[in-house]
């Protein structure tokens, strides 16, 4: 049987490959019960050395707060930019499509030189302004409650307006990635309408730096059986990527 500092290493080794770990896994890896494991976990946690969370732990932090658009803009930003170059080239001619709100999917607006006429609704202010100067685009802004972090709007009217469309994708942004909790964001009302846009669209693909993965926001958009399509950049898990074409996810990585 493994000492107890034996079990502490080869959970944060573990931890260390695959950014996070699971009680039952480790149970049946170290031949110990799932009170063991979870005392083990405590330890580490009092420690500084992981984040404990629901049926495991994770390396970083999984909780992420809500920050202006502004300050997101400056992270990953060339990450960002790579990640809206590839959803730009998945766009086809005449295509009428859905751009939800924040940095990443800002990138995506940058990004398109449209070559013929394109239809695109969004909730965000700025995406709606960085489209506008294109004459092939004809866009539809949302209306609603604006959110003054993320220059977004979210609500019911917005939501009711949904209802008269047929979009053939969504580009979805979100604050959070949690192979256990699903894809979230740190707003209830801005989870609530990408739910409405998953509804209205015939493919969802999700546009996410690595840092998103592993963290937890305090509004739930979806599970992984509403999402299509993921692209991110290379710092992903390879343990991540697998977990995530397991379920029948297409992973792009740039």
């Amino acid at each position: 049987m493994l000492t107890l500092a034996e079990r502490h290493q080869q959970i944060l080794n573990k931890l260390k490959q695959e950014g996070q770990v699971n009680v039952l896994e480790l149970c049946e890896k170290m031949s110990v019960s799932s009170v063991t494991i979870r005392k083990d976990l405590k330890l580490l946690e009092d420690k500084g050395l992981l984040f404990r969370t629901h049926g495991g732990a994770t390396a970083n932090n999984p909780y992420t707060i809500d920050r202006s658009v502004n300050e997101k803009e400056k992270i990953q930003a060339s990450e960002k930019m790579r990640i809206g170059a590839a959803a730009a080239s998945l766009l086809q001619p005449n295509d009428s499509i859905l751009i939800a709100s924040g940095t990443t999917v800002l990138a995506l607006a940058r990004n398109i030189q449209p070559k013929a006429s394109l239809t695109v609704i969004t909730p965000s202010l700025n995406i709606a302004l960085e489209l506008n100067r294109h004459p092939e685009i004809e866009v539809m802004q949302l209306g609603g409650v604006l959110r003054k972090s993320s220059s977004s709007v979210t609500g019911p009217y917005a939501e009711s307006i949904l209802a008269d469309f047929s979009c053939s994708k969504l580009f979805l942004g979100v604050d959070g990635i949690d192979l256990d909790f699903g894809l979230t964001t740190t707003n209830v009302t801005e989870a609530h309408l990408n739910r409405q846009m998953i509804k209205v669209s015939q493919k969802t693909i999700v546009l996410a730096d690595s840092t998103k993965f592993g963290k937890r926001g305090f509004g739930k958009i979806c599970g992984f059986e509403d999402i299509d399509q993921i692209i991110t950049d290379s710092g992903i898990s390879d343990y991540t990527v697998k977990a995530l074409e397991g379920m029948g996810i297409k992973v792009t990585i740039v």
